[in-house]
């Protein structure tokens, strides 16, 4: 290793100080709990981590904007990564709030610690700028996951969820490093920018875009898995019901969070601007329609499939299921849009939709969480029944955030769903570029697609509601005793009422997720692979 490759890695440091102390605390947790079990200890000290995590992200100097060369270092602090470590860290906030009862007593340290890193794990996901790096970022996220999804409960049924959700992982990461790997291979490197600049650059005879196009399709498929895309969905539904809701919660946000932040930055392979695809135009088109595809298949089989579901943790899977297909339009319209609705294009419209989603899908199951106990478990629809009477406050948040799910004004969960909607809808009817005039009609269809979907999962949204509101309890539910999810319930409340009525400052937020600034310990490309 040179000097020149030495002071890269090194000039990394300064901009992984979040992170670094996010490892930190999690050893403390890990090694603290095997003398001591107090669940009150570890939650608040994984709170001080999360909070001293984002002191020093919000004391990182923000670098001037630079024009978005070649960027060859590990890390790229663009406005995604700073982005993504904000979500990632405010969601980990949110998530230890929820899960601060479920650990048993004596697991609550490695439970907590587990959290903490897949919060570093997501952040360093917006970071990298190398392949290696974004695949051990997403394992960071993913490993913990498989202990997270043991510790809380010991049954048969969570012992079975977490069986399936390790098998198909790992599947999934085969998947993922295959495709890696025939990346590495078609460009001689593990940069991002750098394979961008190889598959480009190259004569149309090298391009191999057959190659590319298997390499894009094993990469797709396996953070397919991560976002629950169909037909990659399959576990989901499972492995939310043989977990506790705190589980389930960090399920149904933290990979999609990764996972489409991964997307966006191995997307950026190909030429996605409009009008720019020069050598790789076959590769670019079938990628396209590969994700036009799975955005449609993925929010019908979600929505269909949740219309026949009773138990609420399998419904919020599909549900899930369906949000993803909802926030791959936003990738699919991306490269086409020159001039975006409401000033948000298609990568930052699902940069806004995954806040939305966070707030409101985590909300769900934080009331969920709230109201379940030993002695009178929440599992069906019919369980909510008669909450709107006997616990008001509770029902009327918990309607929120059912109506921000279906996309009802005044929610987060609507405007995240018109930027999405309009982005499909505004692609420019424009032949003789990077499209013809059938592929944006498709576009449009593909908006109307998705609004009869909206309103095939405002079925099934509403029939909540109902029971809550219209429906006598054969069992009333206890009042619960006053806890931290409570907190979790409020935030999540606040963001998507927030947001729904004032979206500007997170819409003003998300549009500099476009914008690069620059990166961190930028040397050759060939001096990070050992190439000479």
């Amino acid at each position: 290793m040179n000097a020149e490759t030495v002071s890269a890695l090194t000039s990394v440091f300064p901009w992984i100080v979040p992170e670094i102390l996010l490892g930190a605390m999690a050893c403390v947790l890990f090694l603290g709990a095997t003398w001591k079990a107090d669940r009150h200890v570890w939650g608040v000290l994984a709170m001080v981590g999360l909070v001293l995590a984002g002191v020093s992200a919000s004391l990182i100097p923000r670098p001037a904007a630079t024009e978005p060369a070649l960027f060859t270092g590990p890390l790229w602090l663009a406005n995604l990564a700073v982005l993504t470590r904000i979500i990632a860290l405010a969601g980990g906030a949110v998530l230890v709030l929820l899960t601060w009862n479920e650990p048993p007593e004596r697991h609550a340290g490695e439970f907590h610690g587990c959290i903490l890193v897949i919060v570093a794990g997501v952040s360093f996901t917006g970071l990298a700028n190398d392949l290696v790096v974004l695949f051990v970022s997403l394992e960071m996220i993913s490993i913990p996951t498989y202990v997270l999804l043991y510790l809380p409960r010991s049954d048969d049924q969570a012992r079975e969820a977490g069986a399936k959700y390790f098998l198909l992982s790992v599947f999934s990461s085969a998947l993922l490093l295959f495709g890696f790997s025939y990346l590495y291979g078609l460009a001689g490197t593990t940069n991002l920018h750098g394979i961008a600049d190889a598959l480009t650059n190259r004569p149309a005879e090298e391009a191999a875009p057959v190659l590319v196009l298997m390499a894009l399709g094993m990469v797709v498929a396996g953070l397919g898995f991560k976002i629950t895309a169909f037909p990659f969905h399959a576990y989901a539904p499972d492995v939310y019901q043989g977990t506790t809701h705190g589980a389930a919660a960090l399920l149904a946000f933290i990979p999609k969070v990764a996972g489409f932040v991964a997307f966006v930055r191995v997307l950026n392979l190909l030429p996605f601007t409009y009008g720019k695809v020069t050598v790789l135009p076959i590769a670019f088109s079938q990628t396209s329609t590969m994700l036009y595809i799975l955005a449609v298949s993925t929010m019908t089989v979600g929505n269909l499939l949740a219309l026949w579901q009773d138990d609420l943790k399998r419904l919020l899977a599909y549900s899930s299921v369906a949000h993803a297909g909802y926030m791959l339009i936003g990738l699919t319209v991306a490269p086409y849009l020159r001039e975006a609705p409401l000033g948000v294009g298609g990568v930052a419209a699902v940069m806004f939709y995954l806040v939305a989603y966070g707030a409101m899908t985590v909300g769900v199951f934080a009331v969920l969480s709230y109201l379940n106990s030993p002695a009178r478990p929440v599992q069906s629809i019919d369980d909510l029944a008669g909450l709107g009477k006997s616990h008001p406050r509770v029902a009327l948040v918990m309607m929120l955030f059912l109506l921000s799910l279906i996309g009802i004004p005044l929610t987060a969960g609507f405007v995240g769903k018109l930027l999405l909607f309009l982005g499909a809808f505004a692609v420019p009817f424009n032949p003789g570029k990077a499209f013809d005039l059938e592929q944006a009609r498709l576009f449009r269809v593909l908006a109307l697609i998705a609004a009869v979907n909206a309103a095939v999962a405002g079925w099934y949204y509403l029939r909540i509601i109902t029971v809550m509101y219209l429906k006598s309890p054969g069992r009333p539910l206890p009042q619960p005793k006053p806890s931290p999810v409570l907190g979790a319930i409020w935030i999540c409340a606040l963001v998507t009422l927030v947001f729904g009525i004032y979206a500007d400052p997170l819409k003003v937020r998300v549009q500099t997720v476009e914008t690069p600034t620059t990166t961190a310990g930028s040397v050759p490309a060939q001096a990070l692979v050992g190439q000479p």
